[in-house]
């Protein structure tokens, strides 16, 4: 078929905050449309590639994003039309190019990566292929294991709780399907226990619950109490995963948590503190339990824990070759968060997995707080693979193996390192 660009156009929507976003729809000569809707990150990464905003207070608090739309229209598609949109890295360079900022902040990492996600859409779309066949090739059929959000606090809830998010990892489940059904039963017990406390159930930006704890340790001890209220097994059925966005609550000389000691913990301290965690609840994941500019710190966290637990970096990574290059040379962490936004294109992203998976690192494709309706990253996911390795650790004895069979009946692989 076809693939030649044709038109391209774009329109300010609603995330799931309610807060503006563009779509972007591409236009090929045999018909053929793709379309692609841009998430936002809340808890954004200070190195982040940025997104471009009107700054009008009259609309939308100045959040609008009329000049990025303008710019896909009036910049971006000149540039494009009659290009063949199969040509993804091709595209992509030609869209880094046009902006010519280091950060996208010239045209707009929304408006660059909304074009990115369309054209990889139309491009599948007129090749005959599902987005996840078509980016990952004939192999891709693989659903990694769901690490699902269940309680928020940081900068994703009105609470006390520092750690920005609990997650569980149904990684027992013998499918993607089971998986999905430990993590709804799972949900749905820790609702009818926080409602038997007289806890509010009112859930915060990610769709956790934002109860006002008085601790992590309550936390992860109600987590617990839910696996087992719904019949399943902490550790070998369901773990649990951390992402404290320690950059939420770092300070002068440290990090400040809420009922810790009145001086800032230091990296060290942060560290043994997370270690007593993992070896009270089955946590087997910890995402940014560090500042974003922490490299020592992180060095010493993963040194420290990365045998038993995985080490994820996000903001101190954003998704950029740059700083996960440097992450991989000096052994910063053993894993990485994923988000197509955070850097802009399609091809960056996939260059940046490319990086982890030569380094023998896994992966985590990862949602924004502020989604839409669009569902590219669950085909993202599925076309990369990733969480390829089992945990080696006795809370996770019985975690499904890996495997790459295309099968329904396949069980899924489990995201954490092998050591």
């Amino acid at each position: 078929m076809d693939a030649t660009i044709t038109s391209l156009e774009a329109m300010e929507i609603l995330d799931s905050r309610g807060n503006p976003t563009l779509r972007v729809e591409v236009r090929l000569e045999e018909g053929t449309i793709g379309n692609a809707s841009v998430p936002s990150g809340a808890s954004k990464g200070r190195f982040e590639a940025i997104e471009l905003r009107d700054g009008d207070p009259a609309r939308y608090g100045g959040k609008g994003v009329r000049r990025a739309v303008r710019n896909v229209v009036e910049i971006i598609a000149p540039a494009l039309r009659g290009r063949n949109a199969a040509a993804q890295a091709e595209l992509d360079r030609t869209l880094i190019a046009l902006d010519g900022t280091a950060d996208k902040s010239r045209l707009g990492a929304n408006a660059l990566v909304g074009v990115s996600m369309a054209l990889a859409r139309a491009a599948a779309a007129a090749a005959g292929l599902p987005l996840y066949a078509s980016l990952g090739g004939p192999s891709a059929c693989r659903l990694p294991v769901p690490m699902m959000n269940v309680i928020n606090g940081g900068a994703h809830a009105d609470n006390l709780l520092d750690v920005q998010e609990f997650m569980i990892v149904p990684h027992g489940a013998p499918s993607f399907a089971e998986a999905l059904r430990y993590g709804s039963e799972t949900f749905h017990a820790l609702r009818a226990l926080l409602k038997s406390r007289g806890l509010p159930t009112a859930v915060g930006d990610e769709g956790g619950f934002a109860p006002n704890l008085g601790s992590t340790e309550a936390a992860c001890e109600l987590i617990v109490e839910a696996i087992r209220a719904a019949g399943l097994k902490p550790g070998p059925d369901v773990a649990i995963a951390l992402d404290p966005a320690a950059t939420g609550f770092a300070v002068a000389g440290g990090y400040a948590l809420a009922g810790a000691e009145p001086r800032p913990l230091t990296a060290e301290r942060l560290s043994a503190l997370y270690a007593r965690w993992a070896d009270a609840f089955p946590i087997v994941s910890i995402e940014d339990g560090l500042g974003d500019d922490d490299w020592a710190g992180f060095r010493a966290h993963t040194a420290s824990l990365g045998h038993r637990l995985q080490i994820v970096g996000d903001d101190i990574y954003v998704t950029n070759t740059r700083f996960l290059a440097r992450g991989i040379l000096e052994h910063t962490t053993n894993a990485a968060l994923i988000k197509l936004n955070q850097i802009g294109t399609v091809t960056e992203t996939v260059e940046a997995i490319g990086l982890c998976r030569k380094a023998g690192w896994n992966y985590i494709i990862s949602h924004r707080s502020g989604e839409t309706e669009d569902p590219f990253i669950a085909d993202f996911a599925v076309a990369m693979g990733g969480a390829r390795s089992k945990p080696d650790r006795s809370a996770a004895a019985n975690a499904s193996p890996n495997t790459t069979a295309c099968s329904r009946s396949s069980a899924p692989s489990v995201p954490v390192p092998s050591t």
